[in-house]
């Protein structure tokens, strides 16, 4: 038995899109290494990210500050490679001493997964990390502090 549309008739109601679909979303590299950063950070173990240098996290402290600095301090130490439906990471880290780096390097990578995924919708296709330093109980954090209280 087959169904037959006289002349005039509207679409059928598969044809139309829903209201979110109208439209498209996009979503910049560094919204994505935003949520990489933030994500990676928040793992036990993780000391901060970047380069391991000293006078690298301190130029990159004091251009945090600086109103229209090249990067955010949550993006820091993270590259995105945005595409429609999937991303890209890299990660720089620097781990603190004593922990284990794989496991270390295990949890950054299921977080940034997660939270990537979650939040932007994006496929993450790979987490790629490098651990650039670990710091050392008696070493000081040489990024100065900001002298607003």
């Amino acid at each position: 038995m087959s169904e037959s549309v006289s002349g005039g008739a509207a679409k059928p109601a598969k044809d139309l899109k829903y209201p979110a679909d109208r439209g498209r979303t996009s979503i910049s590299d560094g919204v994505v290494e935003k949520i990489a950063g933030l994500a990676a950070r928040e793992v036990a173990g993780v000391h901060a990210m970047g380069s391991g240098s000293a006078l690298s996290r301190t130029f990159g402290a004091v251009r945090d500050r600086v109103p229209g600095g090249a990067k955010s301090s949550a993006s820091r130490g993270v590259k995105a490679e945005v595409g429609e439906v999937q991303t890209a990471l890299d990660l720089e880290i620097i781990v603190d001493y004593g922990v284990s780096i794989r496991d270390v390097a295990r949890a950054v990578r299921e977080n940034v997964i997660s939270s990537v995924e979650r939040m932007a919708g994006l496929e993450v296709v790979e987490v790629n990390i490098a651990v650039s330093d670990v710091k050392l109980p008696d070493e000081e954090d040489d990024e100065p502090e900001s002298r607003l209280q």
